[in-house]
């Protein structure tokens, strides 16, 4: 089969994340079985605009705003006649494939998650106002023309407020750390946190919360793992026991993980939440807002839900972390995902139905 996806950023965008991670581990399974695959991206400082990559081909051109007009300039030049499956996969705004591949081909859009409130914390007004209540209904109005895969529950659901009707929900893939024998936890009550330091992943309810548990667990340590534009600001105003680590590679994560009683992630909404499978894989769990996406991979992952607020988030680290600390938890094989070999075959199967039943 011949099957291009167009996505805004490849993996080797520097703002590349964990769709640019999905996309890369079954498209290279997809190349491996004998398909002939595209991906369509924009340019990056620093690489080619055409390469291959793990067997399948990477063509990149225009910026953040500029590529869903290159990628239809690319189409009419390049693609048309070449491909039988278009994949767009939307990060926020779609590429609307559906509404200009013209040559029989089929489409199918791939959506991780909506951004809805996280306008407010990733745009100033009153673009955010402009983005939230006008721009993404639009365009997932659209969208929702046209069949559609959703990496959780949460995702379609979110969709289906929007209009969509044919969506499919397909499985989240994880690939277990590589570790010869897990490290011993830390003696002292420790808690990690896992994500960049921008307002939507909310880091700084993870303080507020280490702050007031601290009161009732002095011994209390911190350890926020990530880059971002609020580190040094952050790291400047740290309270006792809060950590800033910064970017770290993944096998110091993964060590950390590992180390840790508990794993915190208070994002505003996710598509899945993969940092979630990756603590519970390592045998750590998760407590985490209430929200689209760490819902489906903390209750996946046999991890504790709780209100949206750094008040509860305290109250249910007071609460847990000795439990954790003696052992009470039972992780989950793969943290509620599935290895890749098989979310690449699903993924492939469900983009192949909905291309056979648009005939």
């Amino acid at each position: 089969m011949r099957i291009l996806v167009l996505n805004w950023r490849d993996p080797a965008h520097p703002l590349a994340g964990g769709a640019e991670v999905y996309t890369a581990e079954i498209l290279r399974r997809w190349a491996a079985a004998g398909h002939q695959v595209t991906l369509f991206a924009a340019a990056v400082a620093g690489r080619p605009a055409e390469e291959t990559v793990d067997g399948y081909r990477v063509v990149r051109a225009g910026g953040r705003f500029t590529v869903y007009r290159q990628a239809r300039r690319w189409w009419r030049r390049h693609g048309r006649g070449h491909f039988d499956i278009v994949v767009d996969e939307t990060n926020t705004v779609p590429f609307f494939a559906g509404e200009w591949v013209d040559d029989g081909a089929r489409t199918v859009a791939l959506v991780h998650q909506t951004c809805e409130e996280i306008w407010h914390h990733n745009a100033p007004f009153p673009a955010s106002y402009l983005g939230r209540y006008a721009l993404e209904p639009w365009w997932l109005r659209r969208l929702g023309r046209g069949p559609i895969l959703a990496v959780s529950e949460s995702t379609r659901r979110s969709l289906a407020r929007f209009g969509a009707g044919q969506v499919r929900v397909v499985p989240e893939g994880f690939a277990p750390p590589p570790m010869d024998a897990p490290p011993a936890r830390e003696p002292t009550p420790t808690v990690v946190f896992c994500g960049r330091m921008v307002p939507y992943k909310r880091p700084a309810d993870v303080v507020l919360a280490a702050t007031i548990a601290a009161r009732t667990i002095p011994d209390l340590r911190v350890w926020m793992i990530g880059g971002g534009p609020q580190l040094r600001r952050m790291r400047a105003g740290a309270p006792p026991g809060v950590e800033f680590l910064g970017w770290v590679d993944e096998a110091t994560k993964h060590d950390l993980m590992a180390r840790a009683h508990a794993h915190v992630a208070t994002s505003v909404r996710e598509g899945w939440g993969l940092v979630v499978t990756e603590a519970a894989a390592l045998g750590t769990p998760t407590i985490a807002y209430d929200v689209p996406g760490l819902r489906d991979s903390t209750r996946a992952a046999g991890g504790v839900l709780v209100p949206p607020e750094p008040q509860a988030l305290a109250r249910w680290l007071v609460e847990l972390l000795p439990r954790w600390m003696a052992g009470d938890f039972e992780p989950v094989p793969f943290g509620g995902a599935r290895p890749w070999d098989e979310v690449a075959d699903a993924v492939l199967a469900a983009v192949s139905e909905c291309a056979h039943a648009a005939r």
